[in-house]
């Protein structure tokens, strides 16, 4: 054997999300934030995300974590999230992955009953409490970066589809949500395909139509998700959703930022308080539990603090390699899974 590269990753999943953790193999990321960080990755130098997630290594359902030390002195440590197509400010379920390896494998010791950490992501501080027994982390509750809606009750020119009614919110990343049985979806297994791909066909639209910039951070300008939204049934009761990541697949878990942005939407709307809760079901049944936990202001904007509980479990550890005669140094993708 006599590779270039060796990267250690533990995998995880999320409620069925899978978000694998590197911890070992990349020694320094330039800049001076974990924002600029990303930055440096995306824009010039993306050949883990590609290495890790592309196949043969990777698949189009996964997604990566790479853990550093903290830029800031709150923080525990840093987290890079990427997707099988770009770079996140923040993901619920892979924040619940990244804590429960860090503390199952003990990279961070655990408290019993709880032990509390601080990760720093490009978008945020995010406090986390994980709730542990006999050396296990059964449930991880974050603190999300602030939520706010952008556009409410808007209209999307759509092809092939016609006028749709859509709310665009932030939750660590903008969502353009729109209501699923509307468009004739119950949000069950075998519509995955084709929420898929009419997902990422309003994600387009919406895009072109909808302009969005955090005013905080104007680099954070793009609608990265779709979500399609199951009837609200008020506070407290359970409300089903799916959303598509491009290049055109569904997250199996309930989302974590995509129900933050759910919530800013429902408070904008009047439909819940500070203090009520929201039972997210994803299309595997699996749940993530939103509160808002305060209402807050984000450059003199309406917004709202959320809190996102769920649970993770690891599937693995593994180390991945590159052979310096492989064709294929940074992986591929062909259009048969990848749609796009």
């Amino acid at each position: 054997m006599r590779w270039q590269k060796t990267i250690t990753v533990v995998d995880a999943h999320a409620e069925g999300e899978i978000g694998r953790v590197v911890t070992g193999g990349v020694l320094f990321v330039p800049g001076a934030t974990m924002h600029e960080k990303k930055d440096y990755l995306e824009t010039r130098n993306d050949w883990l995300r590609r290495f890790l997630l592309f196949e043969p290594r990777g698949h189009v359902a996964a997604s990566a974590n790479l853990i550093m030390p903290p830029t800031q002195p709150e923080a525990d440590v840093g987290v890079i999230i990427m997707e099988s197509d770009n770079y996140l400010p923040m993901s619920g379920s892979n924040a619940i992955c990244v804590t429960t390896v860090l503390l199952e494998t003990g990279m961070i010791a655990i408290s019993e009953p709880e032990t509390r950490l601080v990760l720093e992501t490009p978008g945020g501080l995010i406090p986390v409490t994980a709730s542990c027994r006999d050396g296990k982390c059964e449930r991880v509750t974050l603190t999300n970066v602030p939520a706010f809606v952008s556009h409410l009750a808007s209209t999307l020119e759509v092809p092939d589809l016609g006028s749709v009614g859509v709310d665009v919110a932030y939750g660590g990343a903008f969502f353009v949500i729109v209501d699923a049985e509307a468009l004739g979806f119950k949000i069950v297994p075998h519509e995955a395909r084709n929420l898929a791909i009419v997902g990422e066909r309003i994600k387009a639209a919406a895009q072109e139509q909808l302009p969005v910039a955090h005013p905080e951070n104007p680099d954070i300008h793009d609608i990265i998700f779709t979500l399609f939204a199951g009837p609200f049934r008020g506070a407290g009761q359970p409300s089903r959703n799916a959303v598509v990541v491009t290049p055109g697949r569904l997250d199996r878990s309930p989302c974590g930022t995509g129900t933050t942005a759910r919530l800013a939407v429902l408070r904008a709307r009047g439909l819940l308080e500070v203090g009520d809760t929201l039972p997210h079901d994803s299309i595997l049944d699996t749940r993530f539990l939103g509160t808002i936990v305060a209402d807050t202001l984000v450059a003199g904007r309406p917004a709202v603090v959320t809190t996102i509980s769920g649970r993770a479990w690891l599937t693995g550890i593994h180390q991945y390699g590159l052979d310096p005669a492989d064709p294929f140094p940074e992986g591929y993708t062909l259009s048969d899974t990848w749609l796009a």
